[in-house]
């Protein structure tokens, strides 16, 4: 397995790979690994010849007083996990290898990027769709896998490289949970056991959800004023939002059908924003 740091490297090793005939498989992740993130390694490994990760946590999706400081990182660890994965090369470029001096271009993805998380996080998905089409212009994938844990950061990638006519397929990768139903995320670390229990009220509002709807509870008002009690009955939540959309325009919804995406963002302790999201309905089976 390669590391490779710098830009122009990573984009030559990439471009060598194409004239061998081999395809290339992206996984986007900023570190601090877990099994979901090993997760989408693997399912990157069955879809194309060779697999990058990149390994960057950006800045430019931070906004001001959020937690880029705080966001967990080690290295050596990933590097030991990643070595485990049938991984051909690592891009962990630094901020300024990446936003050299005089960097001044944003990608914007206009009325997706306003629901859900951009409501309280105005410059994340800007600083997402730039640094993933930075990405995706370097390694030159075929193919880039993301969780769904970030159902709306998904949606909007999907709308980039279809406005942008980028010749990258788009995967999206179920959620991988903790046995008690947390959505595995890098901002886990971050929590002390008092918080770890507050955590669950995003996974069991999901459940209670998915529960009043099979029983007939279609009502998305209703069905909000409930979930937000069930939250707040776990000491030290701040809800951001709790949301009933639509699955692909992320537009809100009044009655709960199909299509309907329950979407959460919830701070713990002040301290931890923490994100989860599902179908409320059963899904068919393709």
């Amino acid at each position: 397995m390669e590391i490779i740091q710098n830009p122009e490297a990573m984009n030559r090793w990439s471009r060598e790979q194409a004239r061998s005939g081999a395809t290339i498989c992206l996984v986007p992740t900023m570190g601090f690994f877990h099994e979901g993130h090993l997760n989408l390694m693997r399912r990157a490994a069955t879809l194309c010849d060779l697999v990058v990760v990149s390994l960057f946590v950006n800045p430019t999706q931070f906004g001001p007083n959020e937690d880029l400081d705080r966001y967990p990182r080690d290295f050596e660890r990933d590097m030991e996990l990643v070595r485990r994965e049938k991984v051909a090369a690592v891009f962990a470029p630094t901020p300024e290898l990446m936003y050299p001096q005089g960097f001044q271009t944003e990608v914007r993805v206009k009325h997706l990027a306003t629901h859900l998380c951009g409501k309280s996080r105005p410059v994340h998905f800007s600083g997402v769709a730039t640094v993933v089409s930075k990405l995706f212009n370097v390694v030159q994938p075929d193919v880039a896998v993301f969780g769904q844990k970030d159902f709306q950061q998904l949606a909007i990638i999907r709308r980039l490289v279809t406005d942008m006519n980028i010749p990258v397929r788009i995967v999206g990768h179920p959620i991988v949970r903790e046995a008690d139903g947390l959505a595995m995320s890098s901002r886990n670390a971050n929590l002390d056991p008092a918080n770890r229990a507050a955590a669950l009220s995003l996974s069991t509002a999901l459940q209670l959800a998915r529960t009043q709807a099979e029983q007939g509870l279609r009502s998305v008002a209703v069905l909000a004023t409930l979930l937000e009690q069930h939250i707040h009955s776990f000491a030290g939540t701040a809800i951001d939002y709790v949301s009933f959309v639509n699955c692909e325009t992320l537009e809100p919804m009044d009655e709960v059908d199909e299509c309907t995406v329950l979407a959460l963002a919830v701070l713990i302790d002040g301290k931890v924003r923490l994100i989860d999201n599902g179908y409320v309905l059963p899904q068919k089976a393709d």
